[in-house]
Order: structure tokens, then sequence, then C-alpha cells
């Protein structure tokens, strides 16, 4: 008898890969200093997966467990024939979760055609309601445009909205109270991040710019009664519940609070490498294999299930030390 086909991708190390986050595009109309450099260069159109192609690695992908996705770029509303793109992913059978992570920048125009698209949550980053620190934190980012959008995917009634904030130290550190107070006021969450050495950034020294989570909920309790919870949204963030409110506070700590023992997810880039760690090179190309065997699922669902006898067990992030991955985040998929 010929041995049953794995329902579920599990590693080496007994954890289940339930999680995709797809990068389609490495393009983004902001340049966020802890992102990419000012003068960033993008991939050439034709070495990034086609829109066809990322449906077809998203539907193995769910054939073989995954329940949830989670499209990311750069910016991925930047892409054409993303709308489309993702009407395709949320009929895909056996996806529970189709969810969306976007700087904000279009989503006063798109808030609508989204959730009819079938798409159920959106991250949305925002680092400050400082209009000056945010130009300077994106290089050519409108924050009212931005809190257009989030005012707009409010109205279009998505599910829980979260907020990301990359924390800096001495850039955006002290504003992590008002962050959350415009979260309880909106009724959404927010989370907040240990910036991640991923790429040569030159606009501020990362070990000098770490800024941990415990400091800022230490920040955060003297403004606010924070009670942990067990809640989980599938990935990373660690939450609190603000009291007397329905928003949550997530803390995303990959140096201060390694996650990796319950890592349940892994990454497709724009150009098709499936990144198996956030924090490590270990990768299988998919590009290829779908260009060498176009419309085989049977040979793309081994190159997947290989894929996971070479998850790392964990990443070594060094704050204080120049990065050793040397792509920038939207080049990864944030």
């Amino acid at each position: 008898m010929a041995p049953s086909k794995p329902t579920q991708l599990i590693d080496r190390f007994g954890r289940v890969v339930n999680y995709l986050r797809v990068s389609i595009t490495d393009r983004c109309d902001f340049r966020c200093v802890y992102c990419m450099a000012e003068d960033m260069v993008f991939l050439p159109r034709k070495q990034i997966l086609s829109l066809e192609e990322i449906r077809f690695i998203c539907e193995a992908f769910a054939e073989l467990g995954v329940s949830k996705i989670r499209i990311t770029g750069g910016e991925p509303l930047v892409r054409k024939g993303a709308l489309g793109l993702l009407q395709d992913l949320s009929r895909i059978a056996g996806l529970n979760e189709l969810v969306l992570t976007s700087n904000g920048s279009q989503l006063a125009d798109m808030a609508d055609d989204l959730k009819a698209a079938g798409v159920k949550r959106i991250n949305i980053s925002l680092d400050t309601l400082d209009p000056d620190k945010f130009k300077a934190l994106t290089r050519t980012g409108d924050l009212a445009q931005v809190l257009k959008g989030i005012n707009k995917a409010k109205d279009a009634g998505f599910g829980r909205i979260k907020l990301n904030a990359v924390i800096l130290k001495n850039r955006n550190h002290l504003e992590v109270g008002d962050l959350v107070q415009f979260a309880v006021e909106h009724g959404i969450d927010i989370s907040f991040i240990e910036e991640m050495p991923l790429g040569a950034v030159d606009n501020h020294h990362r070990g000098d710019a770490y800024y941990p989570s415990d400091l800022i909920r230490q920040d955060l309790q003297q403004r606010f009664a924070l009670e942990a919870i067990a809640d989980s949204t599938g990935g990373p963030s660690a939450y609190y519940r603000i009291d007397g409110g329905n928003s949550r506070v997530g803390f995303i700590s990959p140096h201060s609070a390694n996650f990796c023992a319950s890592c349940n997810r892994v990454r497709l880039t724009a150009e098709g490498r499936l990144l198996l760690c956030l924090g490590n090179e270990h990768s299988v190309d998919l590009k290829q294999v779908v260009r060498d065997h176009p419309g085989d699922k049977q040979a793309l669902k081994a190159a997947i299930i290989a894929a996971m006898l070479i998850k790392p067990e964990k990443h070594e992030f060094n704050i204080h030390e120049q990065p050793v991955i040397l792509r920038h985040m939207n080049a990864t998929g944030g």
C-alpha cells in the first residue's frame, strides 16, 4: 500500500506549519527607515512570480493544511492586479483566513473592495501620530492619508483591525502611550515590534535604537492597566487587554522574548523563494519548481514537503551587530 500523503506540514522539530505569508511585490510607495534603504533597487518584473503562479502555489499550500494566508509586500496594494488575486485566493478550499498587511496608503480608495474580495482582517503600519515624524520615518508617507485609510477600513467592517508599530529609541519610543490611546479610541488592536536586523540601513544604528518590549510595557503601565491574555491571531504577538476596553496590545519580541519554539509559519518572497525562517537564509526556489514543472501540483507539493526538513530551529538575530541577513524587510515579506 502506498504511504498516505500528508495533510499537514510538520518540520523536524514537530512544529505544524499552517500559516503562509506571501509577498506579492518588493515595491512600496514608502521608504521606511527600518525596512529599506532610501535608494532601493527593486526586482525586475520578470524575476517576480506572476499572479497565476502565486495563486497556484497558495492552492498547493492549502491542500497541505495551511489554513491562513497573509498577503504582504513591500506594499501589496501597489501591485497591479492585487485585488483580483485576493478575490481568487479567498475562494481556495480549506483556507479559513485571508488577511492583509498594508502601510495604509491605498486603503482610503480600496477598503470596500478588499472587504468584498474576501479579506478578513487588515494589519496597518503606524509608527507615529506626528506628521513630521511620520514623514521622517517613512521618507515619503503622508500621515493624513493613512489615517483616512484606517477610518475607511473601520467603516468597511473588517474584523479586528490591528496597527503595527516598530519602536525605535529616541525616534518614537515616547509615543507608545499615544498610539495605544489612539487604538482604544478607535476600537482596534495594536502590536509593538522590536526592530529586526534585516538588510543594512544607513539612517540609524540598530543597537542604539533598540527599545525592548519590556520597556514599552513599563511605559504603558504608567498610563494603562494591562491584563495578560491568551488570545492569539496565529502570529508571534503576546497579547494584553487594556482594562475597561476591547482593544488588545501585542508585543512581537524577536530579541527579548524569542518565539521560535511555536513558529507555525513560512514565507514566500516576491521572487518565489520559500523562506523557512525570517532570520535565516534556509530556502527553496519554488519559482523554479513551478516553471520547470508547469501545472504539476504534485511536484510543487513534494518540494514544499521536502522544505520542512530544512526549517531551522530558531533565528540568531543580534541587534548589536551588522546584519548577517542582507535582504531588506521589503524583499522578505513583512
